[in-house]
């Protein structure tokens, strides 16, 4: 059953466990979205990599 079907019905618990799993997700999302730019930026040129070696 999913909060998509009729027979759902909203309790508590539930808006805390889908509002938790989903600002997870989001935040996984959101990670990988940001390596994923600063990847291509890289490849393209737009942006050189750091070197933090003394």
């Amino acid at each position: 059953m999913t909060p998509f079907s009729f027979e759902w019905q909203w309790n508590i618990e539930y808006v805390i466990f889908f509002g938790l799993l989903y600002i997870a997700l989001g935040l996984i999302g959101g990670g990988i979205t940001f390596v994923a730019i600063k990847t291509a930026l890289q490849v393209f040129g737009f942006m050189r990599e750091r070197d933090f070696h003394d």
